[in-house]
């Protein structure tokens, strides 16, 4: 290792290795191993290629033109016409980081070593990642089965000299690309143009950042209802420990426990004299947000499985030196639980907009001003941001609805079952995105919520919250702009810095 490189083996890569290259673009090597791997397979695809033999994929057409004979003069030819035909993506370009994800997945389903592709596709893929040459790729295009051939195949263009790629910020044909930074495009042999493109990394790649994020929001999500319940001055014997252990799901005590390291130290909890029970959004945080962490623990699951598996079609197995067809293409495992990923962090944004609500309402804040603003009338205070929240979480309920019951015919009926895996990571990214403009929301109105009644000690955590939000924002006097208001506290929700040092801050109550 040099550089702090991340070592491709083909079998080892997690959630937090796939953040660390998309997106503080930590270098990556090879393996001697899988170096190793990926030789001895393109051998291997050499020696069949000579043979004369019928080999899906290397001497025959694909999807229903597989029963096509394709001689091995016109291989070379094949491979790339596959790469030309299936560029087909439409829509606007995936992001940076995200395409970066979805190199080094590809990068890393290659060296397992029974996809049979040649090292200099692999040599090139690795250069891509190291010098943040960033591919084209079109989000749209993907039908979850016989992988994600239209994007992945944008990505393999700039790798031949076509398509187009972002090299020192700016946007180049692909071949200007591989000549500013000094390297050669590859000539796909072989089996490379399916190697290249017959995966699911543009579904696990959107995927994998999707959930870090989610996870984050979690996270925010806890807070964000540890400041509420202080503002409405909750009553914290529902996060008791026994209540908890007596259900045992993991994320249910999890967030219990987190509850409760939060709150401490707060005057402003349990000191509502006659109140008995609070209402579900602050009596069934740990339920709720529970179950949303246990539902995100378990597509963390299937991610990093799909990180180390091979994925593309047909696999290549050099010790009985036989290529074999079989379907590790298709997108049914990922795309059910990226909807399941998008379903659990759109119920963290539902539980907070009925917070948001609660907090502004003067018949359910407990003597707090409607609104949250004194002079009322005059000034309408946080009755809008609610109304923003509230259209954010049904955009999320019609994005919630599953991508992956639908399935559509293709390729003359020979993909006669989809999984539009692709479609459910989209959505569960437009899901999460939305979820943190609701949770910067709820920060804007907790902390206004606090600021119009007597001061009082809060807890150790939801201190150091409250003053990160207000180093953003001042609080609501009268009336002013809140939009911008609300972005600056999206912008915190994005800032691995905060999440860092609350992280730190909670660590401290132990």
């Amino acid at each position: 290792m040099k550089n702090n490189e991340l070592i491709i083996t083909g079998n080892n890569l997690t959630l937090l290795d796939v953040e660390a290259v998309a997106r503080r673009k930590r270098r990556v090597a090879l393996s001697d191993q899988a170096s190793q791997r990926i030789s001895k397979a393109k051998d291997l695809v050499d020696k069949i290629a000579g043979s004369n033999k019928a080999v899906y994929g290397i001497s025959t057409g694909f999807g229903e033109l597989s029963t096509v004979h394709i001689s091995e003069d016109k291989n070379l030819c094949l491979q790339r016409n596959l790469i030309l035909s299936h560029a087909c993506g439409m829509g606007n370009p995936l992001p940076e980081d995200i395409v970066r994800a979805i190199m080094l997945l590809r990068l890393n389903t290659m060296a397992k070593g029974f996809s049979g592709v040649s090292p200099s596709v692999t040599a090139l893929l690795t250069e891509f990642l190291n010098r943040n040459i960033i591919p084209y790729i079109p989000e749209q295009g993907s039908l979850g089965a016989s992988g994600d051939l239209a994007n992945l195949a944008h990505m393999a263009l700039v790798l031949v000299g076509e398509g187009k790629a972002w090299y020192e910020g700016e946007l180049l044909p692909g071949q200007e690309v591989l000549t500013r930074a000094g390297l050669e495009a590859v000539v796909l042999s072989g089996k490379d143009g399916l190697a290249i493109i017959n995966g699911t990394q543009i579904m696990a790649g959107i995927g994998a950042l999707v959930l870090y994020d989610a996870k984050d929001l979690y996270f925010a999500a806890n807070l964000a209802a540890a400041l509420t319940f202080e503002a409405l001055r909750g009553i914290t014997s529902a996060y008791d420990k026994r209540i908890h252990q007596a259900r045992p799901h993991c994320g249910q005590i999890e967030t219990a426990n987190f509850l409760l390291r939060a709150l401490h130290g707060s005057e402003y909890v349990d000191s509502r004299p006659d109140a008995v029970q609070d209402p579900y959004t602050l009596r069934c945080v740990p339920q709720v947000h529970g179950a949303a962490i246990d539902a995100l623990a378990y597509v963390e699951r299937v991610l990093e499985t799909e990180f180390n598996s091979v994925t593309d079609n047909p696999l290549i197995f050099v010790e009985t030196e036989e290529v074999i067809s079989g379907g590790n293409f298709h997108g049914e495992p990922l795309a059910l639980a990226l909807d399941f990923l998008g379903i659990a962090a759109a119920e963290l944004a539902n539980m907070s907009e009925r917070r948001i609500e609660r907090l502004v309402n003067p018949q359910l804040n407990y003597g707090l001003p409607a609104f949250l603003v004194k002079n009322g009338g005059v000034n309408s205070g946080l009755m809008i941001p609610q109304y923003v929240a509230a259209s954010i979480v049904s955009e999320n309920k019609v994005l919630a609805h599953p991508a992956s019951v639908d399935s559509i015919p293709s390729s003359a009926n020979k993909e006669d079952h989809v999984s539009m895996g692709a479609i459910a990571a989209r959505k569960a990214k437009q899901i999460v995105d939305n979820v943190r403009r609701v949770l910067a929301i709820e920060f804007l109105t907790a902390a206004q919520a606090l600021d119009v009644q007597a001061k009082k000690q809060l807890g150790q955590a939801t201190s150091a919250l409250y003053d990160r939000i207000r180093e953003r924002v001042p609080t609501l006097k009268k009336d002013r702009v809140l939009s911008e208001d609300m972005n600056e506290l999206e912008d915190l929700l994005s800032d691995p810095v905060f999440y860092r040092d609350m992280r730190q801050v909670l660590r401290e109550t132990d």
